[in-house]
């Protein structure tokens, strides 16, 4: 019976390792949320297990095998929330911006040539909606974030399209819908799978669904939202629009303590300690369980 226990144990573990490989090859190269966060739940159960094995094999320990792969899943949680606590302040004391601001594109290089970047702009077409400006913004070390907006016939929603540069050097996307009420209230439906953790402005009203990749349905979530609201035209350009809500952001967050004020940042950095731990549950949530926080 323990040969047989022991043959299974092998075996599970075998086979856990070669579906996270096959899994981390496949991420690197879709980009897909639902693919990432397998591949994330595959390593971390493929290493506590795989290290729980070997020391069980080694007689290092006196305690049960589940009990050892418990403590190695445990230690991993431990591992990376260090990992990514140590990242999120590197962040916060980095050149990068957090709200950066956006400017005319006018070097040509706006769609990536992407099967799925193809259908997104003939569905925008097809829907009536109108190329309004092309945009780009630098983050930090060179690195460009371009971006185009659309409007729809009615002139109450603005969409956007944002094109996002990933560590492999491919591009993903993601998409947001956009309307303002009469009264100023903003309503945003997006399907970010970014970490944000931060406040937004309590005219806003944010919806936040990253699992929703498909261009239709995330409309159609918009268009529930805002039904039943008096809707405001757009009249502004969207790059003052948009650079304006920047502004915006930046000192509500201020405001609520996710940011340090400009004359604490050099010594404190720019993110508060409150602020680095929203940041880390976003990005435990996004990683592990896809979840976007709507705060």
């Amino acid at each position: 019976m323990n040969e047989i226990l022991k043959f299974d144990v092998q075996l599970a573990v075998s086979i856990l390792i070669g579906v996270s490989i096959i899994l981390g090859v496949v991420s690197n190269r879709t980009n897909s949320l639902l693919v990432g966060i397998l591949n994330r739940w595959a390593r971390w159960l493929s290493v506590s297990l795989v290290l729980a094995y070997f020391v069980d094999e080694m007689k290092w320990a006196e305690r049960p095998f589940w009990s050892l792969a418990i403590i190695f899943f445990l230690c991993w949680l431990l591992l990376e929330t260090l990992y990514t606590w140590i990242a999120i302040s590197a962040m916060s004391r980095s050149s990068l911006a957090l709200f950066p601001r956006f400017r005319a594109n006018d070097s040509g290089e706006e769609w990536p040539a992407q099967r799925k970047l193809i259908e997104l702009r003939d569905w925008l077409r097809e829907n009536g909606f109108k190329k309004s400006q092309a945009l780009v913004a630098e983050i930090g070390n060179g690195v460009m974030l371009r971006s185009s907006i659309y409007q729809d016939p009615t002139n109450v929603v603005r969409s956007q399209i944002l094109f996002i540069p990933q560590a492999n050097g491919a591009i993903t996307h993601c998409l947001s819908f956009t309307s303002e009420t009469l009264k100023g209230e903003r309503y945003v439906t997006d399907n970010l799978y970014t970490p944000y953790g931060g406040f937004y402005p309590d005219l806003w009203n944010v919806c936040r669904k990253p699992w929703t990749r498909n261009v239709s349905k995330l409309f159609k979530t918009h268009q529930k939202r805002i039904e039943n609201l008096d809707l405001d035209t757009y009249e502004i350009e969207p790059i003052d629009d948009i650079n304006r809500q920047q502004g915006v952001l930046e000192r509500t967050n201020i405001e609520a303590g996710f940011l340090n004020p400009p004359q604490m940042q050099d010594e404190m950095g720019r993110i508060t300690w409150e602020g680095r731990y929203r940041v880390w549950k976003e990005v435990w949530l996004l990683n592990y369980l896809g979840l976007a926080s709507n705060s």
